[in-house]
């Protein structure tokens, strides 16, 4: 736990007891604060007061005593509407905040000396893989790390600063709106589409947010940004206007500038690149690309992606850069930062395998909750026997048109599953209503097509229809796969 100073006998209001509220809550009071807490459900209040924390229905309490307000990140700040707590707080003059800056204080309070590293992960698709990896690649370096944050454990669940020598951690849009002070020391931005509109009014309130990650930054920090999409580069303008150290990340280059050679070798620097080796090695780079699954930083060959068997296709070669700027940054060597890309294992319910029946695999990609994520997914293969639907988004399946040609059929699940079969038109597909259904149909074609075939998991919805969460509907992909006799993958 990462005990939070600074409230030192003050009365704290924290709503909402879900990981990051009950854990935030403890958290300030192991800091000395008085935290009392609320929420409209009675199995959160029924937790905290069995943890012995004091309970006041806020709706009738006296604001003017508090010192702040900790927000959950489930809660709306803005939009559609502000919750009443935050009403309430702003009434009264009292800081609505999260538990990122709640983190970033505690971070803040501990001597130079002992304070570790941060690297800060936030974007539409890909943070939780680019997390992780980062996560592996300083622990195969040798480092003592943290990972946390929007990804598994909560932030101030985390072992305390003394403990570790970096965080690494997932922040979302949610948890961004609720910060004002947070600053790693490597912040990355991955990709921005679509996405929470709802929350934040619209499409530039959702960039907004994302962008708060650099609010704090300064000019010794490091900002990696992917330059895929237009918002990419429009946070890259802005931040080489505040003259801060940025690195572009791309897998886009346009064939015309892509060197045939893969680049410089890195043996080959001191007499190729002499100019370049003082940056190299401190890990200082302009863009790294990873066009074509080559890894290239600033014209030096890092790395063929191609025997990294857990980072297939393109979207997973934006991670594997991502993975290596942020360790270089970090003054983890080349050799280092290279092998822990090669032999991450690979994270579940993103692109995981999790089985063979036969010639046949399945590929549980259950984190692809949108169409943009499900993109991804459906470019990795050339053809794939396609399960999605659940719960759509904005926009369903539309913007996929021109990967229809990839999907040998498509089997479709949950609430939008009428919807993505008048969107998919004459790509075959069927209706398959649930998961247990929709991976034996997909079993069978892929079986009777022949030889070696994709089943994937993509769903390019929200699960909220049929499962909990993402992580559930992935499990019974993962159940309905081994129900048939498949055998389970295992990394080696």
């Amino acid at each position: 736990m990462i005990p939070v100073p600074g409230y030192e006998g003050r009365r704290v209001a924290v709503f909402g007891l879900g990981r990051s509220g009950i854990t935030a809550a403890r958290a300030l009071k192991a800091g000395g604060a008085e935290p009392v807490l609320w929420d409209d459900g009675v199995s959160g209040r029924l937790q905290a007061e069995a943890e012995g924390f004091a309970l006041e229905d806020l709706t009738v309490a006296d604001w003017s005593g508090f010192a702040a307000l900790v927000l959950s990140p489930g809660a709306p700040l803005t939009h559609p509407k502000p919750h009443w707590t935050v009403d309430r707080a702003r009434a009264a003059g009292v800081p609505v905040i999260g538990d990122i800056e709640l983190f970033a204080r505690a971070l803040a309070a501990t001597p130079a000396s002992l304070r570790p590293r941060v690297i800060a992960i936030t974007g539409t698709n890909g943070k939780s893989t680019t997390t992780a990896l980062i996560g592996w690649v300083l622990k195969q370096a040798g480092l003592k790390v943290a990972v946390g944050g929007n990804i598994g454990i909560g932030v101030l669940a985390l072992p305390a600063p003394t403990e570790v020598e970096a965080y690494v951690i997932e922040v979302s849009s949610y948890q961004l709106d609720l910060t004002t002070t947070f600053a790693p020391d490597v912040a990355i931005l991955t990709n921005i589409s679509p996405d929470h509109l709802d929350r934040h009014g619209g499409m530039e309130g959702y960039v907004a947010a994302k962008t708060r990650l650099f609010q704090a930054m300064s000019p010794d920090r490091v900002a990696l940004i992917g330059v895929d999409d237009d918002w990419g580069w429009a946070t890259v303008n802005a931040l080489n206007a505040r003259r801060l150290r940025v690195t572009t990340i791309t897998t886009r280059t346009p064939p015309e500038f892509v060197d045939p050679t893969g680049g410089v070798p890195v043996a080959d620097l001191s007499e190729r690149l002499p100019d370049q080796i003082a940056a190299f090695e401190a890990g200082r780079f302009i863009i790294v690309d990873a066009t074509g699954g080559r890894l290239v930083a600033d014209g030096v060959a890092i790395a063929d992606l191609v025997p990294a068997r857990s980072l297939p296709g393109r979207h997973n070669a934006q991670n594997a850069a991502f993975g290596y700027a942020a360790a270089r940054a970090l003054g983890v060597p080349h050799e280092a930062a290279v092998k822990g890309l090669m032999t991450f294992p690979g994270l579940a319910h993103r692109m995981e395998t999790v089985g063979h029946l036969g010639p046949v695999r399945f590929v549980n990609d259950s984190k692809a909750t949108n169409a943009d994520a499900a993109r991804q997914a459906l470019m990795s293969y050339p053809s794939s026997f396609w399960i999605a639907g659940g719960r759509a988004k904005d926009g369903g399946i539309e913007d996929l048109a021109d990967l229809f040609p990839r999907i040998a059929r498509a089997y479709l699940i949950g609430e939008a599953a009428d919807d993505f079969a008048a969107t998919l038109g004459d790509t075959p597909h069927v209706i398959a209503g649930d998961m247990a259904t929709a991976v034996a149909l997909a079993a069978a074609d892929a079986k009777a097509a022949g030889g070696d075939q994709i089943v994937l998991l993509s769903p390019a919805c929200a699960s909220f229809d049929q499962f909990p969460d993402f992580e559930v509907r992935g499990e019974a992909f993962r159940a309905a796969v081994l129900n048939l006799g498949a055998t389970p993958f295992v990394q080696g």
